[in-house]
């Protein structure tokens, strides 16, 4: 791979990208029914057969892929190959019951490498660069899927995985990255340790960041560019599609991530019916595999909720910023509400730092908020009651409920290492 130009498919019409994926979904839909039991009785259960599939419209007859099944099959039930094609597994660290598990043939492990590998061309990066790759290694997607295609890329990769903060912050210093791979809140840290060890963090070598595995506001954005003096990129994947570089925001345009649809087909449905929506209208994103051979899926709920907006630096579509997930919104006394929202709000001030707790509490009959947030160390601490009672009117006025707000000194609330945990309900425990 030339490592600055564009593959073919990724300047071609958006005719002859449809025409790539229809050939490659009636592949694949053909390869599920035939080799994986799982989607054989799906497919029959709904009364649906690959044959039935002529244009991508027909997609829309073909039923859904959940979590559940996944945990269902637990551990090997949705392969597509026998077992010894199948190279490597990984696992999503099951947060919220099974963990749901992923193989992938050496076939699937190149396409996943390319895949990664363009999204760091698409950041600007190339074989010149050195990029520390701080996301976890081991059964998440997140650490080896971004060291493959960094050395796809033909680019020096420094494996540090998660963790370490303060070696974090000394090997970035010593060792002279041009770029950083990790979570959003979890670059915060580094940025911290940077500040704390070596006075700033703006005049250290990285250029680029490459962000994912969590939903991260445009304000969070601004937060990390200023305080690093960078690029900050968002990067999309999950696990069960393939892992990171289903989608990649370009430099040239930093408009949300393309998704490179020859191989990963998007849509928009209507998270209660199920109905496929047109472009540029919210709701749920849902992917189909187009090339993957060891465990294909079809239509999987992603649970994320965005819009498909049209291509610009590429001829694929993109994403919008991921508002929220059907399953993480809150809905407190009738209104809708995501973390996101008060994410945006607490970013707004800036004498408060983006760490933040947001607690589901009752009091008496009705489910409240509790928002604890941190103060910037250099902000006299006799600032809080109007910090707080700041933070409490703009989320009343943005979001349309009232909470209660905390304001703690800074390093008070627990630092995370990859995905941040955000909301606790602490209904249950009252």
């Amino acid at each position: 791979m030339n490592n600055n130009a564009m593959e073919k498919i990724e300047t071609v019409s958006v005719d002859e990208l449809r025409s790539v994926q229809l050939e490659r979904m009636k592949k694949t839909l053909q390869h599920a029914y035939q080799n994986s039991p799982v989607y054989k009785k799906k497919f029959d259960e709904a009364g649906v057969h690959p044959d039935d599939f002529k244009s991508l419209e027909d997609l829309a007859k073909f039923p859904f892929t959940t979590k559940k099944d996944l945990r269902d099959n637990y551990p090997f039930g949705m392969f597509a190959v026998p077992q010894e094609q199948i190279i490597r597994i990984h696992a999503s660290s099951g947060t919220t019951g099974q963990p749901t598990v992923v193989g992938y043939t050496q076939n699937d492990i190149n396409v996943w490498s390319d895949v990664v590998a363009r999204s760091l061309r698409a950041a600007g990066l190339s074989n010149k660069d050195t990029i520390q790759v701080s996301y976890g290694y081991g059964l998440f997607t997140g650490g080896l899927g971004a060291h493959y295609g960094v050395e796809r890329l033909g680019a020096t990769v420094i494996p540090m995985s998660g963790g370490q903060t303060e070696r974090q912050a000394q090997l970035i210093h010593d060792f002279k990255p041009t770029a950083l791979m990790v979570t959003p809140s979890y670059c915060l840290n580094i940025i911290e340790a940077l500040e704390k060890k070596f006075g700033s963090a703006k005049d250290c070598s990285i250029k680029t960041g490459i962000f994912g595995a969590e939903p991260w506001t445009n304000e969070m954005r601004r937060e990390i560019e200023d305080r690093l003096g960078i690029n900050a990129l968002d990067i999309y994947g999950l696990s069960e599609v393939m892992g990171p570089g289903v989608a990649m925001e370009c430099l040239e345009t930093k408009d949300g991530p393309t998704i490179w649809e020859d191989h990963f087909y998007p849509e928009i449905i209507h998270p209660e019916t199920g109905e496929v929506l047109p472009d540029g209208e919210l709701g749920e994103l849902v992917f189909t595999t187009i090339t993957k051979e060891g465990m294909p899926v079809i239509r999987y709920r992603t649970r994320d909720l965005t819009r498909l907006l049209p291509g610009t630096a590429r001829p694929m579509r993109r994403m919008d910023k991921i508002v929220g997930r059907s399953d993480d919104m809150m809905i407190i006394r009738g209104v809708n509400v995501f973390p996101s929202q008060i994410e945006e709000q607490i970013l707004h001030i800036p004498q408060l730092v983006p760490n933040y707790q947001i607690q589901i509490c009752k009091k008496g009959h009705l489910d409240t908020l509790h928002i604890r947030a941190e103060m910037r160390r250099d902000v006299s601490e006799t600032l809080t009651p109007q910090i707080a009672a700041l933070l409490k009117a703009q989320i009343k006025t943005m979001v349309g409920i009232s909470v209660m707000v905390e304001i703690l000194p800074e390093g008070s609330l627990p630092r995370s290492e990859g995905k941040a945990q955000r909301v606790f309900d602490i209904r249950k425990s009252a």
